[in-house]
């Protein structure tokens, strides 16, 4: 089974049945069940996860993306100070860049004030961490390769040879 292909199709759409799956992928039904368990298993497959346009739901919600400056600990590297990055629960996403700022953290609250605490209280005073630079997301238009709004219009030229 071509492993590749099957990763591709759950990330398109992670709610395909493994009836469907089997059909695409011409393979055994409980042949696909065992390969995703086993991806699964194997932390290929970390999660399924669900794209929400916040905007149209009746509920406080704020994200923002922080830059993290931050020094490698010797032997450590930045590990260290990613791990404690990312036990916090605000925390949704956190990598590792190159660039001017060493971390990009995405954080999910209720309001701006509740993440302005956040990186104030918890994420600035963490040892290893120099600097922050806090980004609020003012309005969400494509997520995870998904439009959220039907009206974003396409301008782009059409060009014919």
């Amino acid at each position: 089974m071509d492993d590749i292909k099957l990763l591709n199709l759950l990330k398109d759409n992670p709610r395909i049945s493994t009836m469907d799956l089997a059909d695409i992928l011409n393979e055994a039904e409980d042949e696909i069940i065992a390969r995703k368990e086993k991806l699964e298993k194997d932390k290929v497959i970390c999660g399924y996860h669900t794209v929400i346009n916040w905007d149209k739901t009746n509920s406080d919600h704020c994200s923002a993306i922080i830059e993290v400056s931050s020094k490698p600990e010797r032997n450590k590297g930045y590990d260290e100070v990613a791990s404690k990055i990312a036990r916090y629960p605000e925390v949704s996403d956190l990598y590792l860049m190159s660039g001017k700022s060493e971390f990009m953290v995405f954080i999910n609250g209720k309001t701006m004030r509740e993440i302005a605490d956040f990186v104030g209280q918890k994420l600035a005073p963490i040892e290893g961490v120099s600097q922050t630079v806090t980004c609020f997301i003012l309005k969400q238009y494509k997520v995870e390769g998904i439009l959220l709004e039907d009206d974003v219009k396409d301008e782009r030229m059409i060009v014919t040879p």
